[in-house]
């Protein structure tokens, strides 16, 4: 029954074809690609990364930004304008050249046109102003970007994918019924031999269901030290698998090259690295934040408190939420939840962001302290060890995080359970993602959660950290189309925040930014909008046949696909 079952397997791969070419890898994704045009694309992980190239790139290893389809950029003196020159003989996949005229059309025809909806558009806005940047060619390889003001996070924008213009100008003519076809453009029933590309590789062939096959794109830019053009791999595969557990098992039995792991797979896996011709890679502590924020926020709807009024005195008091950051067992969650593969959090930078500030103490498990915090802050305990506050008013909230995510329900259940040692009540509840979503954005109801957010190198926030961010959830101000609220406070520790990433945004000096930033991270730290919990490792199962692996838990083990050799069947 194995042999068959292992058999369908491939059969499902290969369509029971002959044996795959040696000079390829497999990967597998747990979904089909939503699109093949990058403009319109709202999903991660995507395509993109193999078949399109920014003007600057980002090395995962050292956050530096690093050239790309411009050989070079140079930044004005005022801060204000970046000229980036374009390498020289760059080509699409179809052969025709790669201008500066692409750049200008990618940016200001598609990113920055208000009739087509994509992601990029807003994080081309610069600073606090808002205002858009003005793109313009200089000469045949020299773009010019000029914006408003000094802003650092823009660098990032300028990785966006670049589209070729010679196919897709035709398309922003709108139709009779006054459309544009860009819209429909490229999408997924798209034959994958018309869609053009700068990236190392392009799409040869789509399978629902099955696969994705990617071939060399024959005009790639690069070239090794030798002049040999890359990427050294001939075809990338993904297959198209219903659920993690299918990834393992296609994994364990070689069917894929690669596959993440998880920590409830660590030790299986790690048995079979000698047998299975693999190795597991560990990144270091994963990008981005697991966190519990309570509802800080005083304003009143209708001339209703959003907040239980008792309540928001206990989560107002900063002793309490101090309290409550000593009083979770973090270590027991790397344990017990982890199996030891994470590391505590204390800052909503990713630990390995080069503004992390490594001076942070954090808040380890000290009941006995967050006791002493309680009493200072007008708290006590009644005869059965329950806590009280000033008005005899048992403490008791309620918690919610979103249903079916395994992990952050554990942490709720086992928040209460050491909470409970502090004589808090904790009501764990987790809800539907929608309704979370809800309350969070919309009706604001909601007493304390457990979320988390993404990261990367880069610490500009402003969604969080702006007092009027649509992710400042912790005290968020009402949203269009919601009425205004009344009575809302910012308390000036948030505007001293606030300021100071709107400060690090503007200083283009590494250095210089890191030192604002670690001011606001210590200030996050001392007032505990966000009481940051733990990370996951990033980790990784990669076959011993590839040359060049420089794993990273910001770009995985195959950030540098275009240079990596396989080197065994």
């Amino acid at each position: 029954m194995r042999f068959i079952i292992l058999f369908l397997l491939c059969c499902s791969l290969w369509s029971c074809a002959a044996s795959p070419p040696r000079n390829q890898l497999v990967q597998s994704v747990l979904s089909d690609p939503k699109t093949f045009n990058a403009v319109l694309s709202a999903e991660s992980p995507n395509i993109f990364g193999l078949t399109y190239e920014g003007l600057l790139t980002e090395n995962p290893l050292t956050g530096v930004k690093e050239p790309a389809l411009a050989e070079s950029w140079e930044i004005s003196e005022d801060k204000l304008s970046i000229i980036f020159t374009l390498r020289e003989g760059l080509k699409w996949s179809d052969g025709q050249p790669l201008t500066v005229d692409d750049v200008i059309f990618s940016y200001n025809d598609l990113y920055l046109n208000p009739d087509i909806p994509n992601n990029y558009r807003d994080s081309l806005r610069i600073g606090a102003s808002g205002t858009f940047p003005i793109i313009t060619k200089l000469d045949d390889r020299r773009v010019q970007f000029k914006v408003s003001e000094p802003f650092a996070p823009f660098l990032d924008s300028t990785a966006l994918p670049i589209m070729p213009a010679h196919i897709l100008r035709d398309t922003l003519k709108k139709d009779k019924d006054g459309k544009l076809p860009f819209l429909s453009t490229w999408g997924i029933d798209t034959p994958p031999e018309k869609i053009v590309v700068s990236g190392p590789y392009k799409p040869k062939e789509y399978v629902t269901s099955q696969r994705l096959i990617f071939e060399k794109n024959p005009y790639y830019w690069k070239k090794d030290a030798q002049g040999k053009q890359l990427p050294y791999i001939d075809e990338v595969v993904w297959a198209i698998v219903e659920s993690q557990d299918t990834s393992l098992l296609q994994f364990r039995s070689g069917g894929l090259d690669a596959v993440g792991v998880s920590p409830e797979y660590f030790s299986l896996l790690k048995k079979e690295e000698e047998r299975g011709n693999f190795k597991i890679y560990d990144g270091g502590p994963a990008y981005g934040t697991n966190f519990l924020t309570f509802n800080l926020n005083r304003g009143k709807r209708n001339g209703k408190p959003l907040v239980d009024p008792v309540r928001s005195a206990w989560f107002n008091n900063l002793k309490f939420r101090q309290a409550i950051a000593y009083g979770i067992d973090r270590q027991r969650m790397i344990n017990n939840i982890y199996r030891g593969l994470g590391k505590a959090q204390d800052s909503p930078m990713s630990m390995q962001s080069p503004y992390y500030d490594k001076s942070l103490t954090g808040y380890s498990y000290n009941p006995s302290k967050a006791k002493e915090l309680l009493l200072a802050g007008g708290f006590k305990f009644d005869q059965e060890g329950n806590l009280l506050d000033s008005q005899n008013n048992r403490v008791q909230f309620t918690l919610n995080t979103n249903a079916g995510n395994k992990t952050r329900e554990a942490m709720g259940s086992q928040i209460k359970e050491d909470l409970a040692r502090l004589g808090i009540q904790v009501d764990f509840s987790p809800i539907a993602f929608s309704v979370l979503v809800d309350k969070l954005s919309n009706s604001l109801d909601w007493e304390a959660v457990i979320l988390g957010f993404t990261g990367d190198n880069e610490p500009h926030a402003p969604n969080i950290w702006l007092t009027d961010g649509s992710l400042h959830m912790f005290n968020q101000d009402s949203q269009p189309p919601n009425k205004p609220l009344q009575g809302r406070v910012v308390a000036d520790w948030e505007d001293k925040i606030s300021q100071l990433f709107v400060e690090g945004a503007k200083e283009l000096d590494r250095e210089k930014r890191r030192v604002i930033y670690n001011e606001a991270q210590q200030l996050i730290s001392e007032k505990l909008p966000f009481i940051y919990l733990v990370n996951p490792y990033s980790l990784g199962a990669v076959r011993n046949c590839f040359e060049g692996i420089e794993y990273s838990a910001l770009g995985g083990a195959f950030w540098n696909l275009d240079e990596l050799k396989k080197t065994c069947e």
